[in-house]
């Protein structure tokens, strides 16, 4: 960061308005590091090949952001940003030909930027080596270590000689897991697996310490876990809150959407419903209580917004799906199903029974035309086209998962054939990324009037985490619209 004065605005009421700014981490040499039976363990499918997740895939999520985020760093400077792929300073936090941008913001330099401060310095340090359960000799080795190197083997878990000295932290490339922004209140959540306590950790120090926050450290909400939970009856960690960012969404700025999942406990759920009632942030919060299941994880692993009146979502995790009318088989294996959606929505001003819906649609058809005033009928663009087994195939591989850089236009894998195959049958225009960004530089396309676009990003790589570009990113300014 170049100002580390400048205060941010933090402000995210929609998630479809034009974004602004976001935080991002790229991914690191951890990632690289990740062996098949450890995989699992840290929340992966697969291995993945750290050049090409790198140079073929995300470092063009980074410029696309920046020719819409921050046009000024990298307009005129593409062909050489692509003349050699071997050096990518460009997109290397803490090098000096870094782009540092203050819009698209990568959370390796927030964290050097904290370190610089030895008091932080010194509590980081002690809280790592004791999570990690570190030697006194390392801690005090860390201890004298540059702070832009320090902050790398915090992530990367491995010194500047490339030896391992605790776990990596993969995950971090899922920034909108650790972090939420609803409104000007940033929700700091709690991860369910192990896996992620580093992150978790680092994440909170930033927010709490970094000086563009200096003005919201008062909005900064810490989920706790229910009091003496570790006496109550049972295993400790039935009682335990966990709450990932990818089971929040902010679809207006009076309501929130949270997921009880693999991933979001109903204790979460409970205690972030109480923080953002008591803290006025919103006023209606809906639980959308998904199966507890892999494929789904969280809940925009399957749905996730295009416009205000355009949705993509899965089918198949709907009470009702396609049919129309339903086929008898509907009525006559729900009411057993325990697989079937449940949803049930809590107002700060009522102390009565919470509202349910029927099915995600009406929930997300309520929310179109009630919070968001849509003067158009309410759409849903499905996985897979709806089709077995295509939805459930491309569902995995994030088609439900879409990023939105403004009202209708949207990021996805271009591996989605089916879903692709939707959007064009809904009105979308569908454009490769590489193709988009040679238009943004040479003026033939302008980011402030693309409209109702699919933007195609490579995934061979990435869908490997199983996570899309929602997962990849936390938004903290968008537009209102």
């Amino acid at each position: 960061m170049t100002d580390k004065t400048e205060t941010f605005k933090v402000n995210v009421s929609t998630e479809i308005g034009r974004l602004r700014k976001l935080l991002i981490h790229s991914p690191d040499s951890g990632l690289g590091k990740v062996v098949p039976s450890k995989a699992q363990d840290w929340l992966f499918e697969d291995i993945v090949h750290l050049d090409t997740i790198r140079k073929d895939e995300y470092d063009y999520y980074v410029k696309l952001l920046m020719y819409f985020l921050d046009p000024e760093k990298i307009k005129g400077k593409l062909a050489v940003i692509d003349a050699d792929t071997s050096n990518r300073s460009f997109f290397k936090p803490n090098h000096p030909d870094f782009h540092n941008s203050r819009a698209v913001i990568e959370i390796q330099n927030l964290l050097s930027d904290i370190l610089e401060d030895a008091s932080t310095k010194k509590k980081l340090v002690a809280a790592v080596c004791a999570i990690e359960g570190c030697t006194y000799k390392l801690q005090l080795q860390m201890l004298e270590t540059d702070t832009k190197i320090l902050a790398k083997i915090f992530i990367s878990g491995s010194l500047e000689n490339d030896l391992m000295i605790f776990a990596p932290i993969p995950n971090l490339i899922f920034t909108r897991d650790v972090g939420i922004t609803i409104n000007n209140y940033i929700l700091l959540n709690k991860p369910a697996k192990k896996a992620r306590s580093r992150e978790t950790l680092l994440m909170r120090y930033i927010f709490f310490n970094h000086n563009i926050f200096n003005e919201y450290k008062d909005h900064v909400l810490e989920i706790p876990d229910p009091i003496q939970h570790f006496l109550r009856p049972g295993e400790e960690d039935e009682h335990r809150t966990t709450l990932e960012g990818g089971d929040v969404m902010t679809v207006s700025k009076n309501h929130v959407l949270i997921g009880c999942s693999e991933r979001t406990s109903a204790y979460g759920a409970n205690e972030a419903i109480r923080l953002l009632f008591e803290n006025d942030v919103v006023e209606k919060v809906t639980v959308v209580k998904v199966p507890n299941k892999r494929d789904f994880m969280h809940i925009d692993t399957i749905f996730t917004q295009v416009k205000r009146n355009v949705w993509t979502l899965l089918s198949s995790i709907s009470k009702y799906h396609l049919i129309n009318p339903l086929e008898p088989i509907d009525f006559l294996i729900a009411p057993d199903n325990k697989e079937i959606t449940e949803i049930l929505q809590f107002n700060k001003k009522s102390t009565g029974a919470p509202k349910s819906f029927e099915s995600i649609e009406a929930l997300l058809d309520d929310i179109s035309q009630t919070d968001l005033n849509s003067k158009e009928p309410t759409k849903f663009i499905y996985s897979g086209n709806g089709t077995f087994p295509y939805d459930a195939r491309e569902q995995w591989t994030d088609s439900c998962n879409l990023l939105a850089l403004k009202e209708g236009v949207v990021l996805g894998y271009d591996r989605n054939d089916k879903t692709i195959e939707a959007f064009k049958d809904n009105g979308f225009a569908v454009v490769n990324v590489k193709d988009l960004i040679n238009d943004l530089e040479n003026g033939a396309v302008d980011a402030e009037t693309i409209k109702d676009t699919l933007i195609l990003m490579p995934s061979a790589e990435l869908s490997r985490a199983r996570g899309g570009f929602h997962c990849m990113s936390l938004p903290i300014l968008r537009d209102d619209i």
